[in-house]
C-alpha cells in the first residue's frame, strides 16, 4: 500500500515515463476508489456472520445452549450460503454489482438484527440458515468484481488488502462486543447479546444503501476515470485473460473442470482453519483464565493484528515476485504449528495467544493468495460460476469446523483434539498446493 500512496504523489509521477505514471496513476485511483469502501462493507459482513461468537458467552447461559448447539448453529450459516452462492454469483454477473451487493447488504442486515429475538435451537438454525442465503454471494461477487478492474499479476496484494478486512473485523469488532454486551445488559429487559445483534446489524443497511450510490458496475460506467485511464484498464485486463491459463468458457464447463475441484478441495482445507479461529477465538481466550466480556475482546484482537501485518507482507511478495506456491504453502503451515502449539498450553494465556497469533497470521493470509490460483484460469460467466462453486465448497468448511469443535469440546470436555485436526487440514491444503501446476502457482 506504501508504494500505492507514494505512485500518486506529484514529485514521484514527474520523475516516471508518461506511461508508467500514467498506469500508476490509474491504478492508485482505482485502489482508493474501491478497496477501502469494499473492505467496509466485508468488516461489516464479517462481523454480522461471526459475532455469534461473542453472544455465545451470554446466550449459552441465557438460552441453556450446548456447545455443540451453538457450534451447529454457527456452521449451519455455510449450507444456505453453499445453496445459494453459485445463484447469487451468476445474478450479480447478470444485474450488476451495484444493485446485487446492496441487496446482499441489506438483507442480511434485516436478518442479523433478528437474532435478537431468538429464544430456541431452532429458531437460532433457521435465522443462521436465512442468513447464509441472504449473504452468499457477497465474497465471490466481490472476488469477481475485482477480477473486472485488476489483471492477475496485480491481485494477490490487493485481494490481501481487501481481506484484510476479516483481522480488521475482529481488531474492532471483539472488543466493540464485548464492550456491547457487557455496558447494554439488562438496559429495556433485554441482555447485553440482543443488543449486540441489535447495534451491529444497522450499518449493514445503512452501507447497503451507499452501495447503491457509490460503486459502479465496471470500467466503462467509471465516470471519476479518464477515457485514457479506462483504456488502460480495458487494455490490460483483456490481454491478463488473452494470456492467462485456458479455462472453461460456460458454466457447465465449470463443474467438469477438475482444477475447479481440486481448488475447491484446497480452499477447503484453508476455510477449515479460519472460521474455527474466528467462531471460536474468544472462547479458546477464555479458557486461559481471561475474564470480562471487554478484556476477552481487548485480547481477541492481538492475533488478527498479527494477521494484517503478515497477510500485506505476503501478498507484496508474491505479486512481486510472481510466485504462489511457497507463498501459500509457509502461511499455511504457519497455521498448523499456531494451532499445535496453542492446544497444548491452553492454561497459560501468554503462550497461547502467541500461538493463536502464528495460527491467525496464517491462516487468514492463505484466503488472498489463494484466490490468484482459480481466477487465473477463469473468466466470463465461467469466472462468476467457478468462483461461486469453490467459495461454495470451501465454505462447508464453515460449517464443518465449528460444529466439530463444538462436538468434539462436549465429547471431551476440551478444545485441544478439534485443534489438532485444524492443523491436520492446514497441512493437507499445504500438499494441494504442492501438488497444483506450475502454470497456476507461478503468475
Amino acid at each position: 500500500m506504501t508504494s500505492t500512496l507514494q505512485a500518486s504523489t506529484p514529485s514521484a509521477m514527474a520523475d516516471l515515463p508518461a506511461d508508467v505514471a500514467l498506469e500508476k496513476r490509474t491504478y492508485s485511483k482505482v485502489f482508493w476508489r474501491l478497496v477501502p469502501f469494499l473492505m467496509l462493507c466485508y468488516v461489516i459482513a464479517y462481523l454480522d456472520r461471526v459475532n455469534v461468537g461473542f453472544a455465545k458467552l451470554q446466550m449459552g447461559q441465557d438460552l441453556g445452549f450446548s456447545e455443540t448447539v451453538f457450534g451447529l448453529g454457527a456452521g449451519i450459516f455455510f449450507l444456505g450460503y453453499f445453496l445459494f452462492e453459485v445463484p447469487s454469483n451468476l445474478l450479480l454477473n447478470r444485474v450488476g454489482a451495484r444493485i446485487w451487493i446492496a441487496r446482499i447488504m441489506i438483507t442480511w442486515g434485516l436478518l442479523s438484527a433478528c437474532f435478537m429475538f431468538v429464544k430456541t435451537p431452532t429458531s437460532f438454525y433457521i435465522l443462521r440458515f436465512l442468513l447464509g442465503l441472504a449473504e452468499a454471494g457477497f465474497y465471490p461477487g466481490v472476488i469477481l468484481y475485482l477480477t473486472h478492474w485488476y489483471p492477475a499479476h496485480r491481485r494477490a496484494r490487493i485481494i490481501a488488502v481487501f481481506m484484510s478486512a476479516i483481522p480488521v473485523a475482529g481488531i474492532f469488532g471483539n472488543p466493540l462486543s464485548g464492550w456491547i454486551m457487557d455496558s447494554f445488559h439488562g438496559v429495556s429487559a433485554m441482555s447485553g447479546w440482543q443488543w449486540m445483534f441489535l447495534i451491529e446489524a444497522i450499518p449493514a443497511v445503512l452501507i447497503g444503501v451507499m452501495v447503491l450510490l457509490y460503486l459502479d458496475n465496471g470500467i466503462a460506467q467509471a465516470r471519476w476515470l479518464s477515457a485514457e485511464e479506462k483504456a488502460l484498464l480495458q487494455r490490460e485486463v483483456a490481454n491478463d485473460a488473452a494470456h492467462g491459463a485456458k479455462g472453461p468458457h460456460s458454466v457447465a464447463g465449470v463443474f467438469r473442470d477438475a482444477r475447479v475441484w481440486w481448488m475447491a478441495l484446497i480452499y477447503f482445507a484453508f476455510v477449515m482453519g479460519q472460521y474455527a479461529l474466528t467462531f471460536w477465538l474468544p472462547t479458546l481466550v477464555k479458557a486461559t483464565g481471561v475474564q470480562g466480556n471487554f478484556n476477552i475482546g481487548l485480547l481477541s484482537a492481538i492475533p488478527f493484528l498479527c494477521a494484517i501485518v503478515a497477510m500485506n507482507l505476503f501478498g507484496r511478495s508474491a505479486d512481486r515476485r510472481q510466485e504462489r506456491r511457497w507463498h501459500l504453502i509457509v502461511p499455511a503451515m504457519m497455521g498448523a504449528v499456531g494451532f499445535t502449539v496453542a492446544a497444548s498450553y491452553t492454561q497459560n494465556t501468554a503462550v497461547s495467544l502467541a500461538f493463536l497469533s502464528l495460527a491467525a497470521a496464517g491462516v487468514l493470509t492463505c484466503a488472498p493468495l489463494f484466490w490468484s490460483l482459480p481466477t487465473a484460469f477463469l473468466s466470463g460467466t465461467a469466472a462468476a460460476a467457478g468462483i461461486a462453486a469453490i467459495n461454495s465448497v470451501g465454505n462447508l468448511a464453515g460449517f464443518v469446523s465449528p460444529y466439530l469443535i463444538g462436538y468434539l469440546k462436549d465429547l471431551t470436555g476440551s478444545t485441544q483434539i478439534g485443534m489438532y485436526v485444524l492443523a491436520a487440514a492446514l497441512v493437507l491444503g499445504a500438499i494441494g498446493v504442492w501438488l497444483t501446476p506450475k502454470q497456476l502457482v507461478n503468475r
